[in-house]
C-alpha cells in the first residue's frame, strides 16, 4: 500500500519552524510511515534505537523500541496483511468514513476531499486506498505543519483539520489498535498513536 499527500505548490524556500512544531511534525511523519506499510529494516533499526523520557509519550516511544527488538520485516509484513488488509478486510479498517459511518467513500470522505482542494492538497499518483486513511492523514498534518503545501499553516487551521478530519476519530482507531492481541508492535504503535493524538487534541484546545 502507498497512501501520501502531495502538494499543488510548494514554497521555494524552507520554511521556518518551530523546533516543538518540527517535533509534532516528525511525529506526525513517522505514525503516517509505519501505517502506510509494514517496516523496512532501516525503518526497524531506527525504531529499535529510539528512547523516550519518562512522559506517557516517552514510556510509549520506549514500549515500541522494545517490541521491535523481536520483530524482523517479515513478521510485520504478516501483521500488517492481517491487521489492515486481509482476505477481504483486515483485522482493523484504518479509514475515516468507515470509523465514523461504517462503511467506506461517505461524507467524511467528501468532506476531507474539499478541505484538501481548499489546502492545496492532491493525492499522490498510483493510489487506490481513500484519502482518509489513517497514514494519509497523519502525513497530511506533517506537510500542514512544515509547509508543504505551500506556508506552514497557521495553529488555528491547523486546528480546524485537526478537529474535522482527525480529532474525530483516530484517537479510537489507535486506542482500538492498542488492544490488539494481533502483533506486540503494532499494540504499541497503538498506544503511541493514542498518547500523541491525546496530546495535541489538548493543545489544540488550549489554543483556542
Amino acid at each position: 500500500m502507498s497512501q501520501e499527500a502531495s502538494a499543488k505548490q510548494y514554497s521555494m524556500g524552507k520554511p521556518k519552524v518551530a523546533p516543538e512544531d518540527a517535533d509534532r511534525a516528525v511525529l506526525y511523519g513517522f505514525l503516517g510511515k509505519m501505517m502506510q506499510s509494514a517496516p523496512s529494516e532501516a525503518d526497524l533499526q531506527t525504531v529499535r534505537g529510539l528512547a523516550g523520557d519518562q512522559s506517557l509519550l516517552g514510556r510509549a516511544l520506549d514500549r515500541l523500541s522494545e517490541t521491535a527488538v523481536d520483530e524482523t520485516v517479515q513478521s510485520l509484513d504478516e501483521a500488517y496483511q492481517e491487521l489492515f488488509i486481509g482476505i477481504g478486510r483486515g483485522e482493523f479498517m484504518p479509514f475515516g468514513s468507515y470509523y465514523l459511518t461504517g462503511f467506506l467513500h461517505e461524507r467524511p470522505l467528501a468532506e476531507l476531499r474539499a478541505s484538501m482542494a481548499e489546502l492545496g492538497i492532491e493525492r499522490a499518483d498510483g493510489v487506490s486506498e481513500p484519502e482518509d486513511h489513517i497514514a494519509a492523514l497523519m502525513q497530511m498534518m506533517e506537510g500542514l505543519i512544515l509547509g508543504h503545501f505551500g506556508e506552514p499553516a497557521a495553529i488555528g487551521e491547523q486546528r480546524a483539520f485537526f478537529s474535522k478530519h482527525i480529532g474525530s476519530w483516530a484517537g479510537h482507531f489507535f486506542k482500538d489498535l492498542s488492544s490488539t492481541r494481533t502483533n506486540a508492535f503494532y499494540a504499541a504503535l497503538g498506544v503511541l498513536g493514542d498518547q500523541f493524538l491525546s496530546i495535541e487534541a489538548e493543545a489544540f484546545d488550549m489554543s483556542e
